[in-house]
């Protein structure tokens, strides 16, 4: 057998072949770390040295005060305090559910407690904290903080808090906070407002909370800390202090805002009191109301389905959001209408049988008062509210000349005042019925028209305001409810000057007219004497009914066989003193049946209180508010309408 021949030579020369190889794969990688190295070190130096430094400083958001909310006279109206709270990071800590049953055996934890926190959660991000529970005492506080170690994710925190002392009273204009949720975020990015909410929690959700955010927020601050490897604060580097939020002060008395709503009672409606000289919102009622209090903190499941399922809805804002037809309340704007239009100039008057007729029609579209009002020129058609010449006047002036002319008194439009969600109403055109219901428009219509009944639909702020203007002889003031911003920072206080919106070129003889028509509501033989008796003032008002449900044809109206919902509403309108008025109101009571004395009675309290400093039931203080003047004779009564 022959042995194989070995080859050293060859041998050698593929191993050194190969050792070769290997020292140059291994250089290649040292040259590859040194070029990483020199990347690294040298040209992205100030990268990385920017990101190491952010790790070793953090930027931690300081929340401004929210601005304090206050009456005319200094009355807190919303405030802020400070108090602890039992906060938890879902993403920290773990199994909630077991979290919070551990929880529940440390500290009293509710299930209106565990309800909010549900939706609280559905509601924010993962990685944010969510109270599960507010106002800790100290000794629950400290109780624990002995025991944190054992709940990762779970901290106490001590966060400022909005509170409403006076609860439901004004919470429609007043509005409240709630918790930021993601569709607050789009808006706060679309408004670049965005990074000014680190580390807010709560933003303005209705009335003045929400339409005066940017300016009661105030400006974030900041923080730069130094912190160690285990994140431990080390030092503040620097600070940046936040700008508090401007406290804004209103129109209204609270006092006056109390007596307005207690005038109530149960029923539901609106008011809306103004200043006509200036378009300041004395008052502000939108009944049955809510405790704003209920969503600082995030509300609880039962109450909010309570809020939104009862059918009283006291989460709508009726001043602003209630549309209903005028009824008899329209008839004054008519009457300027006709006047201005030289439609029924003095002596015009007619003979009323109680009904209306259109020509070539059997048809009689009824007045309130079956057997007619006799002779009736304009001032008294107003005073006893007679259907019958308004019937007629709406049909001479035409829909288009009627709507354009009320139209100016800010009917079928937004009044601007400064809270969001306004309802602009309606006033009926043939072009808007065709395109809503692509029919011709009737002559029957405009009559009914006529008398704030049809398609017309106003809200109880649309009624104020256009009664304010009348009172101030055709000039339109702007309705707002802020009144001065005061700096805290700084305390300057700014005055909000008022704002002209529209002139209506009227006659002086024409408002005469209708004005003192509308001062014999008041006085016997008026559809409101009882509302004027020993008022101490002059009075000019209207009074007003209007339909809820049609009834048939020669049928009479009986109230007590109706459901309650579906009886007529009551309304009024009035401004005072008659003479230089400061006051312009208008009341709403839904299903309350006859303006004069369903919602008269709330109108007089108001108006006692504000011109005179008389509360209910008590006797009048001497006021130099109001000119006094005492008509004869008010202890006769009179009917309704």
């Amino acid at each position: 057998m022959l042995r194989e021949v070995k080859n050293p030579q060859h041998e050698q020369y593929y191993f050194r072949l190969r050792l070769g190889f290997m020292a140059f794969f291994v250089m290649s990688l040292f040259a590859l770390l040194a070029l990483r190295f020199i990347y690294l070190q040298i040209t992205q130096y100030t990268h990385y040295q920017t990101l190491a430094e952010n790790n070793r400083i953090s930027m931690v958001p300081i929340v401004p005060n929210r601005g304090l909310i206050l009456d005319k006279n200094g009355v807190v109206l919303a405030h802020n305090f400070f108090v602890y709270t039992l906060e938890i990071t879902p993403s920290k800590a773990g199994n909630l559910k077991t979290t919070i049953a551990e929880l529940g055996q440390l500290l009293e934890i509710s299930k209106a407690d565990i309800k909010r926190f549900a939706k609280l959660k559905s509601e924010s991000r993962n990685f944010e904290s969510i109270p599960i529970r507010t106002h800790l005492n100290e000794i629950e506080a400290a109780r624990f903080a002995v025991n944190h170690y054992r709940f990762p994710g779970v901290a106490i925190k001590s966060r400022l808090y909005r509170h409403y002392p006076l609860g439901k009273f004004g919470a429609h204009m007043i509005g409240y906070i709630g918790r930021i949720n993601s569709k607050d975020l789009v808006a706060l990015e679309k408004s670049g407002d965005l990074s000014n909410y680190k580390g807010s929690y709560h933003i303005g959700k209705s009335g003045v909370e929400q339409f005066y955010e940017t300016q009661l927020h105030g400006q974030t601050g900041f923080e730069q800390v130094e912190t160690d490897a285990d994140g431990h604060a080390v030092r503040v580097i620097a600070r940046s202090a936040p700008v508090p939020g401007t406290n804004l002060v209103l129109s209204v008395d609270s006092k006056l805002q109390e007596i307005a709503e207690t005038a109530f009672g149960n029923r539901r409606g609106a008011l809306v009191a103004i200043n006509p000289k200036t378009g300041a919102v004395l008052s502000y009622v939108s009944q049955p109301g809510f405790d704003p209090n209920l969503f600082v903190d995030g509300i609880d499941v039962d109450n909010w389905k309570w809020l939104n399922e009862s059918l009283d809805k006291p989460l709508v804002n009726r001043p602003i959001r209630g549309i209903y037809p005028p009824g008899s309340t329209f008839k004054p704007f008519v009457a300027m209408a006709g006047l201005e239009n030289a439609k029924r100039l003095p002596p015009y008057r007619i003979s009323d049988p109680g009904y209306y007729s259109l020509a070539n029609s059997r048809h009689r579209y009824r007045d309130w008062k079956p057997d007619g009002h006799g002779m009736v020129d304009m001032q008294k058609a107003i005073t006893v509210s007679c259907d019958t010449f308004f019937y007629g006047l709406a049909l001479d002036l035409g829909i288009i000349r009627l709507t354009d002319f009320v139209r100016h008194f800010g009917f079928g439009a937004k009044s601007g005042i400064d809270i969001r969600g306004e309802n602009a109403g309606l006033l009926p055109t043939p072009e808007w019925k065709m395109r809503r219901f692509k029919q011709p428009w009737y002559q029957g219509e405009t009559v009914i028209v006529g008398i704030g009944q049809g398609y017309t639909l106003v809200t109880p702020m649309q009624l104020a305001q256009a009664t304010a203007t009348l009172a101030n002889n055709g000039v339109a003031m702007r309705p707002h409810t802020v009144v001065a911003m005061q700096s805290p920072a700084t305390g300057r206080t700014v005055n909000v000057a008022p704002v002209v919106q529209d002139r209506i070129a009227l006659k002086a003889e024409n408002i005469a007219i209708v004005k003192q028509g509308m001062m014999d509501v008041t006085l016997p033989g008026g559809t409101a004497a009882s509302v004027g008796a020993n008022a101490g003032y002059s009075i000019a008002a209207k009074t007003g009914t209007a339909q809820v449900i049609g009834i048939k044809q020669n049928a009479k109206y009986d109230s007590n066989s109706i459901n309650e919902r579906h009886r007529d509403h009551a309304l009024f309108i009035a401004y005072a003193p008659a003479d230089n008025p400061t006051i312009a109101l208008a009341v709403i009571v839904e299903n309350g049946g006859h303006g004069g004395s369903a919602a008269g009675p709330i109108a007089r309290k108001v108006m006692d209180y504000y011109l005179l400093g008389k509360s209910p039931n008590e006797p009048a203080a001497q006021s130099a508010k109001a000119k006094l003047v005492q008509p004869a004779g008010h202890n006769e009564s009179a009917h309704d309408e």
